[in-house]
């Protein structure tokens, strides 16, 4: 083995010279050091976009959905999958029939049940004009109703319809009783701009039907 001293007087080994600190490595280390700090500050975060993501609400202003499939409800939509919707997506209404007189547009043509009184109307989308409800945007609606009968001897049906189709229906017919109500509650699958109203199928409403309910809400958007 070998062994010189060098200029430095440090020993080169089997002609071998030593590693050395110079300032070109320092200022390597230095630069790739600061680089690396500003594109962790900078870079932006991955978002994973999966289904089942509960909305968060962001002080009320904007909500955000991840959903690796959006709807075309409206909602502006990225290429992530992040659908973003209106904070004001809250729907509910509730209208009632604080009179017995019986409006003129209650014929046998038509057999809709006319309310004349909102007490809620989150939305605006219940029109009291035609007593009808129109959804806003796809999504699972809860739908409840409760239809008096002023007479007793007479059995009334009422179906609450989607789109002018029947889905469900109630019944009042005890004999002895006034005053009874047609009573039911659903929830239904509906697409953005569906109609619902109520809808006299069997017997009629004679000297009106006061105290009479209709009400509903969105239970959550899809």
């Amino acid at each position: 083995m070998n062994l010189e001293k060098n200029g430095t007087g440090e020993r080169d080994v089997e002609g071998i010279k030593p590693r050395r600190w110079d300032k070109r490595w320092s200022l390597y280390l230095v630069t790739k050091l600061a680089l690396s700090i500003v594109l962790m500050l900078f870079a932006p975060p991955l978002v994973n976009a999966q289904n089942d993501t509960e909305p968060i609400v962001l002080e009320g202003k904007c909500l955000v959905v991840c959903d690796s499939n959006p709807s075309s409800d409206g909602a502006v939509t990225s290429s992530l999958g992040i659908s973003v919707r209106s904070g004001s997506a809250k729907v509910a209404f509730s209208a009632i029939r604080s009179t017995n007189h019986e409006p003129s547009d209650m014929s046998n043509r038509t057999n809709t049940i006319y309310f004349d009184q909102v007490l809620v109307n989150v939305g605006t989308h219940f029109d009291l004009a035609s007593s009808t409800f129109v959804a806003p945007r796809k999504g699972i609606y809860s739908f409840s109703f409760h239809v008096v009968k002023v007479y007793n001897r007479q059995t009334i049906q009422v179906s609450l319809m989607q789109n002018n189709y029947p889905v469900i229906s109630a019944f009042a017919g005890d004999q002895d009783v006034t005053r009874e109500a047609a009573s039911n509650g659903v929830l239904l699958h509906m697409e953005r701009a569906d109609k619902v109203h109520l809808r006299l199928e069997r017997g009629n409403l004679m000297g009106g039907w006061q105290y009479s309910t209709f009400s509903g809400f969105l239970v959550f958007p899809l």
